[in-house]
């Protein structure tokens, strides 16, 4: 930390982290009822931590011109520790992880019920050549938010190919 920033008065004698700081105190061997003035000590080093941690993330997104704090702006900012980067690294990729394994639990599990209550494109027609068949994505375009865009082209397509195909 580069330099000490000035507590605000009114968070002085709050204890933020009172609760996990009496767990990991613990856990390192002291007693279950650490001394109060302990407590607050730490509490006050790791609020600070927080703090001046944000203010150079802060820092690193102004000079990209930007107003939002990203993910990298925190990367940079404790880039001189590799223990912490390499540990936040982890949790971040633990974190997609989770979201992928996510993504396929709902759209395997959750869906499956409401896909055949549903009518598909190519069946709603009468069975004439409306569709591929395929029960794949639309035009080789992913689902997700491009996805979608790329339906509603498909879609409009679709329709205007039945519209003239009846004749």
């Amino acid at each position: 930390m580069t330099e000490v920033r000035a507590r605000a008065a009114r968070h002085k004698g709050q204890l933020n982290f009172e609760s996990d700081l009496r767990a990991l105190l613990f856990a390192y061997g002291d007693d279950h009822e650490p001394l109060p003035e302990t407590i607050r000590v730490l509490d006050e080093i790791v609020a600070d931590f927080i703090i001046e941690t944000c203010h150079q993330a802060a820092r690193s997104a102004s000079y990209s011109n930007r107003q939002k704090i990203k993910v990298d702006d925190f990367k940079f900012a404790i880039r001189d520790n590799p223990m912490m980067l390499g540990r936040v690294q982890e949790l971040l990729g633990m974190d997609k992880e989770l979201k992928a394994a996510k993504q396929l639990f709902d759209d395997g599990e959750g869906k499956i019920g409401l896909e055949k209550s549903k009518p598909k494109r190519g069946d709603a027609g009468g069975g004439g050549g409306g569709g591929s068949g395929a029960a794949g994505p639309v035009d080789g375009v992913k689902e997700g938010k491009k996805g979608r865009r790329g339906k509603r082209k498909a879609k409009a397509k679709d329709e205007d190919e039945d519209g003239d195909g009846d004749e």
